[in-house]
C-alpha cells in the first residue's frame, strides 16, 4: 500500500456515501461518472431500500457499494436473496456493518456474523469493507473494537474509518492498527460539504465522541460547527495529506448534499494540481 503524501493523491478517487432517501438518484447525477458510491442502511428504511438504491446506481454506471447491516437481516435466506440480486446487477462490493437496530431481526447480531454467513452461503462478493473507529464507539469498548477488527481482517479487504474530525487521530489509528497486526488498508472517512448545525447533530447522534470529550479535543471544529454556516473538509483533508500517514484513500460522507461536496472536490483538485 502506498503512503498518501500529497493532497492530489488523496483527492484522486474518493468514495461518496449516500443514504437511500427520496431524490437521491436524481442527486447522484452530480457525481463523477463511474464514481464509487456507498449506500447506507438504517433500521427505519429496511435493507431492501439500500439494495434497491445500490441496484439503481449500478444501472447508472456507478460502482455501487451497499451497506449490509447484520442486525436488520431476518435470516440467511433473506441475506442470500439480497446478495444474489446484487450480483445479478453487477454489484461486486459490499460494506458490512453491525447496524443500529436495538435488537437483531434474526440470528446475525453483528458484522462478523454476517461476514461469516456470506462465506458459508458461498456468496461473498469479490470485495468487502468493514468500519473502524478512530474516535471510539459510544457503545463498544476500545479493546473489543480492536479485537473485532483483528478477526474481521481475515474476512474483509479494507476498512473505512467512521466520522472523525481529527487528522492526527486518524493517522494514529492507522499506525496502531499496523502495530496490532491489522493489515487492512485504511480509508479515511471525512464529512463533505454540509450544513454545520446538521453535521453537529449527526455527530452527536452517531456517537463520534461524548459531548465533553469532543468539545475539548476538537475545540476549533466544535466552535466552527456551533457558529453555523457550512462545514467544508479542507482543514481535515489537508491535515491527512500533510501527515504522510499510510492511508488507502478518502471516503466522503455527503449526507445526500452531493452537489456542494462534488463542487468542493473539483475546486480542491484544481488547488492541489
Amino acid at each position: 500500500m502506498d503512503h498518501v503524501t500529497t493532497l492530489a493523491t488523496l483527492l484522486a478517487a474518493p468514495r461518496f456515501e449516500v443514504a437511500p432517501t427520496a431524490g437521491v438518484l436524481d442527486a447522484a447525477a452530480d457525481l463523477p461518472a463511474g464514481a464509487t458510491v456507498t449506500v447506507t442502511a438504517a433500521p427505519s428504511r429496511g435493507l431492501a431500500a439500500t439494495v434497491d438504491t445500490a441496484v439503481a446506481l449500478a444501472a447508472r454506471g456507478f460502482a455501487a457499494v451497499p451497506h449490509l447491516a447484520a442486525r436488520s437481516v431476518r435470516d440467511r435466506g433473506e441475506l442470500a436473496g439480497h446478495l444474489d440480486r446484487l450480483a445479478a446487477a453487477g454489484v461486486r462490493e459490499v460494506f458490512v456493518v453491525g447496524g443500529d437496530a436495538r435488537e437483531p431481526a434474526g440470528d446475525l447480531p453483528d458484522g462478523l456474523a454476517l461476514l461469516r454467513a456470506m462465506e458459508d452461503l458461498d456468496r461473498r462478493p469479490p470485495r468487502v469493507g468493514v468500519p473502524s473507529y478512530p474516535d471510539g464507539h459510544h457503545r463498544i469498548a476500545d479493546d473489543v473494537l480492536w479485537a473485532d477488527l483483528r478477526v474481521k481482517q481475515f474476512h474483509a479487504d479494507y476498512t473505512v474509518t467512521q466520522l472523525c474530525f481529527d487528522a492526527d487521530l486518524v493517522c494514529r489509528f492507522a499506525g496502531e492498527a499496523r502495530a496490532r497486526g491489522i493489515d487492512l488498508p485504511v480509508i479515511a472517512g471525512v464529512p463533505g460539504v454540509v450544513d454545520a448545525a446538521r453535521l453537529l447533530r449527526l455527530s452527536v447522534r452517531i456517537g463520534v465522541a461524548d459531548a465533553v470529550r469532543f468539545a475539548r479535543s476538537h475545540r476549533a471544529t466544535a466552535g466552527a460547527l456551533l457558529r453555523g454556516g457550512r462545514h467544508t473538509p479542507d482543514e481535515l483533508v489537508g491535515g491527512l495529506a500533510a501527515s504522510g500517514c499510510e492511508l488507502a484513500g478518502l471516503h466522503l460522507f455527503t449526507f445526500n448534499q452531493i452537489e456542494p461536496t462534488v463542487r468542493w472536490l473539483s475546486q480542491a483538485r484544481r488547488t492541489a494540481a
